[in-house]
């Protein structure tokens, strides 16, 4: 018989010329079946390509041993010690992480709650695409409806119904302007995320606040991207074609930082012309000897400190929903 792309207990047992209960035991509790019988069916099972359908599976027990994380931008070298810690607390509490990307689509990012609401995950971690004021996305009802445990995690939506772990981004800008200004630094070219991402806006008034207070001039040009590296590499080469170089390069993360060394590079521009400096670390710059001071945070703690939260409000839904702040730290 040619295999069928979704093979069904039915199959199986018109098949071996038996009942769907008989198949339907040896598959589940082989110990209450004959050995010659259940041989034979699962010979038949491994024959036709017979998959177990978990998601019936898991409906029929009650247990919810899901959780669902979802992330914009799951290519995103941050994001991989954030998910990596997830991951390793979900296991020690017997639970399994599905993890969807919706690749900065609200679109997909709509669709992936109603996916994970179908499976009745016990809880999510939700990354939003956007964490600008006026976005509403069309599950926010879906999701106070499904009285389900949610914490939002680094980017999050501007409302007060769930947890959310956030980083301390007005810290990471200070430090970074802290610095600059030690190096008597005036003329700074930012390259950022959306302008009403309010981690942007954060970072930049932490920024400003080092200058304000130090008492000395700030010449600040803001060039908006999406947090990714193509858009930050057009703007920064954009930017060396038209404008005369400023002192220094602040990249609002590791792949906007990224993007602009690129372009730099491909520009011959020297690193001793133009300081560049940025918020998150960079993955393996050490091997070639590249020093670029960072304002980072504790990606790891960031995902652990979600999956206590979600966990705590598993356990007990009548916990009240929190909010946890990862603080920076400079690297030089």
């Amino acid at each position: 018989m040619t295999k069928r792309s979704q093979v069904t207990i039915t199959d199986i047992a018109k098949h071996v010329g038996m009942t769907n209960m008989t198949v339907s035991r040896a598959l589940k509790k082989p110990e209450k079946v004959r050995p010659e019988t259940r041989e034979k069916i699962l010979a038949a099972a491994n024959e036709l390509g017979y998959v177990p359908n978990a998601f019936a599976s898991h409906l029929r027990s009650r247990k919810n041993r899901l959780i669902g994380l979802v992330t914009a931008s799951v290519d995103n070298p941050f994001y991989s010690e954030v998910i990596k810690a997830i991951s390793r607390a979900a296991k020690e509490h017997d639970y399994t992480i599905m993890l969807i990307d919706t690749d900065g689509s609200p679109e997909l990012e709509d669709v992936a709650i109603d996916t994970l609401l179908s499976y009745q995950v016990a809880g999510i971690i939700l990354s939003p695409v956007s964490d600008d004021a006026s976005y509403r996305p069309n599950y926010l009802e879906r999701l106070r409806n499904a009285n389900l445990p949610v914490v939002m995690l680094d980017r999050t939506l501007d409302v007060k119904d769930f947890s959310r772990v956030v980083l301390d981004n007005h810290l990471a800008g200070r430090l970074l302007g802290e610095l600059l200004v030690k190096k008597n630094i005036e003329r700074v070219l930012t390259l950022t995320g959306p302008s009403g991402s309010q981690i942007t806006r954060h970072r930049l008034a932490g920024l400003k606040e080092a200058y304000e207070e130090a008492g000395v001039t700030l010449s600040l040009e803001q060039r908006p991207g999406d947090y990714t590296l193509q858009p930050a590499y057009r703007d920064m080469a954009a930017h060396l074609r038209r404008d005369k170089l400023p002192d220094a390069v602040f990249g609002f993360n590791q792949l906007i930082t990224l993007g602009a060394m690129r372009a730099l590079h491909d520009a011959h521009v020297s690193r001793d012309d133009v300081l560049v400096v940025g918020i998150d670390r960079l993955p393996y710059a050490d091997i070639f000897d590249v020093s670029i001071p960072c304002a980072v945070h504790d990606t790891y703690q960031l995902g652990h400190e979600a999956f206590r939260l979600l966990f705590e409000q598993i356990k007990d839904p009548t916990t009240e929903g929190r909010d946890v702040t990862i603080a920076a730290t400079l690297i030089q």
